[in-house]
């Protein structure tokens, strides 16, 4: 009798629940369906009845866009266009001439160019503005995606106007498949430790790690160092294969937990190590994301890997790819991922932003501690925490604005065409002459180093004149602008050493190509010195594993 209530009970339960489940399905597919229902009927009659003609893509493109910016920076639409841009960089190949570059003011400005492409054999060169890309004229151009007229088929011709230095130019050249390397150059930094710079987790990446590996252990390699600072991640894959290397078969690398059980997952180490012993340093910095923060905290809770540098950028969230109709696709954010100990170190909180669009750190909640394998502490939230943390002032706003800037962009050119030749990447070094040099340039040029506030300056006088109040302001307007500008350039001081850096990275680019930035640094880099003098000083690095 007591069983059969309970049973009469339990079922009762289930059924509620079930039908509590079951309407929650309906209530929301109901929501989804209305909205969309009142979204089709407004478009309709917006192209019906709106007196003047509409644009359904633009549009679509445009409302689809705003709804996903309240969302992450990662979840995106892509058309057609976008979905092609979007394998080429997952995949790491292209058809095109090697070239990066910057669309800004109805101004296609080339920004890089790759060593052994097309573009570099033309004789193509950074700071050199495309004025035509075939019969298309830049400047008339209406869409932001114009770069991607440079790219095509392999083997297709393709025609350019140039300007360089007030100077206008044609050039032919034949597209091929552009290969971008995951790793742009490995070294052995002395007798035993080896060196390998990694900049992306493309298609390619795992492969070139290995060869790389395997390479300086023929040159007599037995401590390493990964250089994954400035790297923003790629495929979740390639981070858990070279995990692999270093970690036993059958050992958790990453956890990602979602809303549906589909699309949660455990990956693990799948094949045999390629060396468990060798003494292992990964460096990171604030630009070291995803797949990046993968790699270093895996192998930070297996106690397999010092990690050395800044904290990491803190994006724990993993995004994928979905077909939508006519060709189009959107990536969006599926789930969150955990490191073997547990730990989820995405910095920002999305959902909770305030009302005035402010995002809050998870790390403002607290921050959580975990235990490596050995018993170390590691901490969650606020990306991956150094072991061996390399202090530098703070980057300032000023100096952030400064390097994304024309100034800063503009100046290495000037200094590329005053200097026809620099030395070597081994011997390069900045002073504090160049420093005092970059100062007096973007002291001459202040309309393309624009700060907030002188933004904000301009306006305020473009308004009073608009109300006829500027007649007695303008010359205190230029007063104080004079002021402001001054403030700009003194607060770069405090970031000294960081945009000497930067510019130097900038500058060697430009003579010698990616792989000589990083000759440079294994040479002058402070973090690559550090990480080479403690794997030379086995108590220090075994001390600080334990």
């Amino acid at each position: 009798m007591i069983k059969s209530k309970i049973k009469k009970w339990l079922l009762g339960i289930f059924v509620a629940a079930f039908i509590a489940i079951s309407a929650g399905f309906q209530s929301d597919f109901f929501e989804i369906a209305k909205q969309i229902d009142i979204y089709t009927t407004m478009f309709k009659e917006l192209n019906m009845y709106y007196i003047d003609e509409v644009n359904p893509g633009k549009l679509t493109e445009k409302s689809i866009n705003h709804m996903l910016s309240n969302l992450d920076p990662y979840t995106r639409f892509y058309d057609e266009q976008g979905v092609e841009d979007a394998r080429i960089r997952s995949t790491g190949e292209y058809g095109g001439i090697g070239i990066a570059t910057r669309f800004k003011n109805k101004t296609l400005t080339i920004r890089e160019i790759l060593k052994n492409s097309p573009a570099e054999k033309a004789g193509l060169k950074a700071g050199d503005k495309i004025l035509k890309i075939g019969n298309v004229a830049v400047k008339e151009y209406e869409k932001s995606d114009i770069s991607g007229l440079v790219n095509g088929l392999p083997n297709t011709i393709l025609k350019l106007s140039i300007e360089r230095q007030n100077k206008q130019l044609n050039v032919e050249l034949k597209r091929k498949k552009i290969d971008v390397d995951a790793v742009p150059y490995f070294t052995m930094i002395d007798n035993e430790v080896g060196y390998i710079s990694f900049i992306k987790f493309n298609e390619k990446a795992a492969t070139e790690v290995k060869a790389a590996i395997l390479d300086l252990k023929k040159e007599g390699m037995t401590k390493l160092i990964i250089d994954v600072r400035g790297n923003p991640g790629g495929l979740l894959n390639e981070a858990v294969a070279i995990s692999n290397f270093f970690i036993p078969k059958d050992k958790i690398v990453v956890t990602t937990k979602a809303k549906t059980k589909k699309e949660s997952a455990t990956y693990k180490t799948r094949n045999e190590p390629l060396d468990l012993e060798i003494p292992l340093t990964i460096l990171i910095n604030n630009r070291s994301a995803s797949a990046s923060e993968i790699l270093a905290g895996s192998l930070q809770d297996y106690d397999r890997a010092l990690v050395i540098g800044e904290r990491s950028f803190g994006k724990g969230l993993v995004q994928r790819y979905k077909p939508l109709s006519y060709g189009t696709q959107m990536k969006l954010t599926i789930s969150k991922y955990y490191t073997p100990s547990g730990r989820c170190i995405q910095e920002l909180d999305y959902t909770n932003r305030d009302d005035k669009g402010n995002i809050p750190k998870f790390s403002d909640y607290g921050i959580e501690t975990y235990k490596t394998e050995k018993g170390r502490v590691v901490y969650g939230g606020g990306g991956i925490l150094p072991d061996v943390d390399i202090k530098k002032p703070e980057s300032t706003k000023t100096t952030k604005i400064l390097l994304n800037s024309d100034a800063f962009f503009n100046y290495i050119t000037s200094y590329f065409y005053k200097n026809p030749s620099i030395a070597e990447p081994s011997k390069f070094r900045l002073s504090d002459t160049e420093f005092s040099d970059l100062l007096n340039y973007l002291s001459n040029n202040h309309k393309d180093f624009q700060t907030v506030t002188e933004a904000k300056f301009e306006q305020a006088l473009k308004q009073a004149s608009s109300e006829g109040l500027d007649k007695n302001v303008e010359k205190k307007y230029a007063d104080l602008l004079k002021a402001v500008q001054l403030e700009k350039i003194n607060e770069l001081t405090k970031n000294k050493e960081e945009i000497l850096e930067k510019l130097t990275e900038e500058i060697v680019k430009r003579y010698y190509y990616t792989e000589g930035v990083f000759i440079q640094k294994t040479v002058f880099d402070k973090t690559i010195i550090k990480a080479t003098s403690i794997l030379n000083n086995n108590k220090e690095y075994t001390k600080l594993l334990e």
